[in-house]
């Protein structure tokens, strides 16, 4: 087990011989000295990284573990649960289209119903793991400070949830994409690796707001108004190519915009997304997890004193 998880807690416990001690460690009536322990906040640094992920892999099943938790506290293995689950998303995208076919004199078609469909359950997939992997710290406080593991596993146990509620959603999506007339071909593989990416995705972007909600409590009330701002500049209710050009650069500056146009041409046109698009994407996903880990994993040590 390497060092810095051997003690979890967000502190360094440096020995101190109380006031008055003589050097042959007694105190001056001759009685023995008693140590105590003094615990101070670890200085913000990166702990040896392989080390930490060796560690990560190690305990992934405490992940897992805590992701199957979390579904049955959302009653996921019963079947009212799981029902929901299925319609609420169904009813959101009737809704969503319902507004956008008015918007345009009723001439949207059922192919941009699977275009809305696919879009938002992939938006949804990102916002619930950022959702709930912004208070996965926090309410893992006792957590926390009475075991030792890897703190990245509480938000990515996050991400491994949202996954699994977003699963179901393929069985709803498929029979509209058929019922569309979208082409079905191989080019629909490339739906595994835009996933994979929004997943990458959505774990920087919960790492980095799980340790940002241990400094600023505000921030779990303050989300799901950015969360809805950034659905709304995001391609799903309208197709990238109608964004006029005065607007283009709220999808240059939108980390989701391009996966998430990469996977209306997969499904939507059946083309290959272009490189263009799928690189932008995978910078992006890259980059933000990336960012995301190393602060999350820079400030872990102090969350203890924090919560």
């Amino acid at each position: 087990m390497s060092p810095h998880t051997e003690r979890p807690a967000a502190e360094r416990v440096v020995t101190v011989p109380p006031a008055g001690d003589g050097r042959d460690g007694r105190r001056r009536d001759g009685e023995p000295t008693r140590e105590r322990q003094v615990h101070e906040p670890h200085r913000v640094g990166l702990p040896p990284i392989g080390a930490y992920v060796a560690d990560l892999w190690r305990r992934r099943e405490f992940a897992f573990e805590m992701s199957r938790t979390d579904l049955r506290a959302q009653h996921f293995n019963t079947v009212f649960g799981q029902l929901w689950l299925v319609i609420n998303p169904l009813l959101l995208a009737c809704v969503y289209f319902i507004l956008v076919d008015i918007l345009h004199a009723g001439s949207r078609g059922t192919d941009f119903f699977a275009h809305l469909m696919a879009g938002l359950f992939a938006y949804h997939f990102v916002s619930d793991a950022v959702r709930q992997g912004a208070k996965s710290v926090v309410a893992g406080g006792r957590l926390i400070l009475n075991t030792a593991f890897p703190r990245a596993l509480l938000p990515l146990s996050s991400v491994m949830t949202a996954f699994m509620r977003f699963v179901p959603t393929i069985a709803i999506y498929a029979p509209v994409h058929v019922a569309s007339g979208l082409p079905i071909d191989a080019t629909l593989l490339w739906v595994v690796p835009i996933v994979a990416l929004l997943a990458l995705l959505a774990s920087g972007v919960a790492m980095l707001v799980a340790a940002a909600q241990v400094y600023f409590r505000d921030i779990s009330s303050f989300l799901p108004y950015v969360l809805r701002i950034w659905l709304y500049a995001s391609p799903v209710l309208y197709y990238a190519h109608e964004v006029p050009e005065r607007y283009g650069v709220i999808l240059d500056v939108n980390p989701i915009a391009p996966l998430l146009t990469a996977l209306s041409e997969v499904l939507s046109q059946g083309e290959v997304p272009a490189a263009g698009v799928l690189g932008l994407g995978l910078v992006w996903a890259a980059g933000i997890f990336v960012v995301g880990a190393l602060f999350f994993v820079s400030r872990e040590r102090e969350f203890a004193v924090r919560l």
